[in-house]
């Protein structure tokens, strides 16, 4: 992804490569406390930006003998094998100054043949240039990275404290009055730090360790407080790579609301878990995603995406980006404190299962919008516009009638991460589907005077926001509305059957029409159109286009229609919508596809004229506005 943003830090263009290997300073230590017998001590040093490259320094007191260290295959909230350590080089080991020799075990486990409880350090470098929000990223713009890509867990101690010195890089020294200086952005907490935010943190384990990231640039960063009763939580945003139009006074304000919102709905009587948390943004050309941690999340969004100080209407992509903003910020209590009961305690060494991210990704996406709404940001219809999305995506999905949310849920190592052209024929999203499921459970439970908001709050009570199963979910169900739910849960989330979401939305002063499918839909097809021509990326099972012989991979050129008395006309396509162009009153057409350079002719029983008379698509209009306030408003 481009990253058209200026440079910042303060080396000339002309500095040589490479840079001088940067070793630990007894000056740069000095003063810092001394950390604790048994602790975890790791260095960061910025070893070289132009090769993105970082030096990692471990050193542990109290090894065992043949102490084992493994590096992280997955961060948590991303369900899927990543091999960090595939960018991990240059390991070596030392103790009594003298080096060691390293035995690799597996793929992302090494064990040192050293002598026991006599200091043992590490030195290797990572090369970091992931720019999602996953990984690490070192450039002359910024530098990130997550716990999981820096950081070996040492075996047996894991629980013990976790100490990080983050190095001010030889080229982060001024070279001129006008040349800006990086700052520190992160949530750990602070040892002995210079106002800058150079130097030593604490986690109180591994966990939190790897669970809290980092950012080191000139960050755009604005602060703000959210009151509740007598307690106060501080936040911060700290964002790179935006243009000079950015409004960040209009992004700092909606964010503060959406804080609010949610800090309202988890404590309305009760104390926040949080005192500080921290927003970090990464803008980009093209690119949309976010990671949740306990006390911070890491965003990405496109540059057009922001909100702009000359256009002051909220474009699509912002309100996007708010509910983005809204995801992240929700997970702070379910998923990073509320969890499954199979995360109870992550192991970083192989996949954690759990049928659970139905409730922990689809409830927190159900959650977003509807939070978005309360904060005032959006309207009641704006709010039925992103249902209706929801709807529509969930409904162009065949693979629901073949997996559950609770499959999808134990799948997402192998399937959710991992899609390929058959994907939606096969699988249902634990996102889109549970955030279906969470809207029924809602409507339905305000049926029996209370609600989904009720629900969640009392499962943070019941386990002290921690851990909790299926089974306390079921029981809190049971206990506000002296009913068993086992059916909804058994239909809803473990079977495959249509949700009854046109009832229960009606039933909410909610008016469902039907409207005519799109072309693809009418087709069931998923295309990318350009100037080229159309190429088909899925086939949907049981559509018109997998019975007419349609494959994905497919570049579809131009279309073959019939005009009677023996006669056609061909036409060259440059999108879908053309068919609206061509087909006049055609009742079939034959379609011009090259596969693997071969012209071939696939005959399509289609009609314009039937295809807007199908009305199969959901539009959800507001009928009953008070009825609707009721569920929008109630919380």
């Amino acid at each position: 992804i481009e990253m058209s943003v200026s440079v910042s830090v303060s080396v000339p263009v002309s500095t040589p490569i490479p840079m001088p290997i940067p070793t630990t300073s007894p000056k740069a230590l000095k003063g810092i406390k001394t950390i604790p017998e048994g602790s975890v001590f790791y260095e960061v040093f910025i070893l070289n930006l132009r090769a993105h490259t970082f030096r990692i320094k471990l050193t542990l007191n109290n090894p065992a003998k043949n102490q084992v260290f493994n590096f992280p295959e997955w961060i948590a909230g991303s369900y899927m094998i990543r091999d960090f350590s595939k960018h991990l080089h240059n390991l070596s080991a030392k103790q009594n100054n003298r080096s060691l020799s390293l035995s690799q075990l597996s793929k992302s486990s090494w064990s040192a043949q050293c002598l026991e409880s006599s200091k043992l350090t590490l030195e290797y470098d990572i090369y970091a240039r992931d720019v999602s929000v996953r990984g690490a990223w070192l450039d002359e713009t910024r530098a990130f990275f997550n716990g999981t890509s820096l950081f070996f867990e040492c075996a047996g101690h894991e629980h013990s404290p976790h100490y990080v010195f983050i190095h001010e890089s030889l080229l982060n020294k001024p070279q001129s009055a006008a040349t800006k200086l990086w700052s520190v952005y992160t949530s750990l907490a602070p040892v002995q730090v210079s106002k800058l935010g150079w130097g030593m943190y604490v986690a109180p384990n591994f966990e939190d360790l790897v669970d809290t990231p980092v950012l080191m640039s000139d960050a755009w960063c604005a602060k703000f407080e959210v009151r509740t009763g007598a307690h106060t939580v501080n936040h911060r945003i700290a964002l790179t790579g935006a243009s000079p139009s950015f409004d960040g006074d209009k992004l700092s304000a909606d964010t503060k609301e959406i804080c609010k919102t949610v800090i309202e709905f988890w404590h309305k009587k009760s104390k926040p878990v949080i005192k500080d948390y921290l927003f970090i943004v990464n803008v980009v050309q093209d690119g949309y995603g976010g990671l949740e941690h306990k006390t911070s999340t890491v965003l990405q969004c496109k540059r057009s995406d922001l909100p702009n100080l000359h256009k002051p209407a909220a474009t699509e992509g912002y309100t996007g980006l708010l509910g983005l903003i809204s995801h992240e910020y929700f997970h702070t209590w379910n998923v990073k404190r509320l969890r499954p009961r199979e995360f109870e305690a992550y192991n970083f060494r192989g996949e954690n299962y759990t049928e659970m991210l139905w409730f922990f990704e689809g409830f927190t996406s159900y959650y977003d919008d509807l939070l978005l709404r309360r904060s005032g940001l959006i309207t009641d219809q704006q709010y039925l516009k992103l249902i209706n999305k929801t709807i529509q995506q969930v409904t162009q999905t065949p693979g629901r009638h073949i997996q559950s949310v609770a499959k999808a849920s134990l799948d997402a190592w192998i399937k959710y991460y991992k899609p390929d052209e058959n994907t939606p024929n096969l699988t249902v999203s634990y996102y889109t589907k549970g955030a279906l499921v969470a809207l029924c459970f809602d409507l339905k439970l305000r049926a029996h005077n209370t609600s989904l908001d009720a629900v969640m709050r009392e499962l943070f009570k019941r386990s002290g926001g921690g851990p909790i199963s299926e089974a306390d979910f079921l029981s809190v169900l049971s206990d506000l509305t002296k009913r068993s739910w086992r059916d909804e849960l058994r239909n809803w989330v473990h079977g495959t059957g249509e949700l009854p979401y046109t009832a229960l939305l009606q039933n909410n002063g909610v008016k469902v029409e039907r409207s005519a499918d799109s072309i693809q839909q009418q087709l069931g097809v998923r295309t990318d159109e350009s100037k080229s021509g159309v190429h088909i990326k899925v086939v949907l099972k049981g559509g018109l286009a997998q019975q007419s012989g349609f494959t994905a991979g497919d570049e579809w050129l131009g279309v073959e229609v019939p005009l009677g008395k023996g006669k056609s006309s061909a036409w060259r396509m440059n999108k879908l919508d053309d068919l609206m162009l061509f087909l006049g009153e055609a009742k079939h057409f034959d379609a011009i596809v090259c596969r693997d350079q071969r012209l071939l002719k696939l005959r399509v029983p289609f009609s314009i004229k039937q295809a807007l008379a199908d009305k199969n698509s959901v539009n959800l209009i507001i009928e009953n506005p008070v009825a609707i306030k009721r569920w929008l408003e109630n919380s």
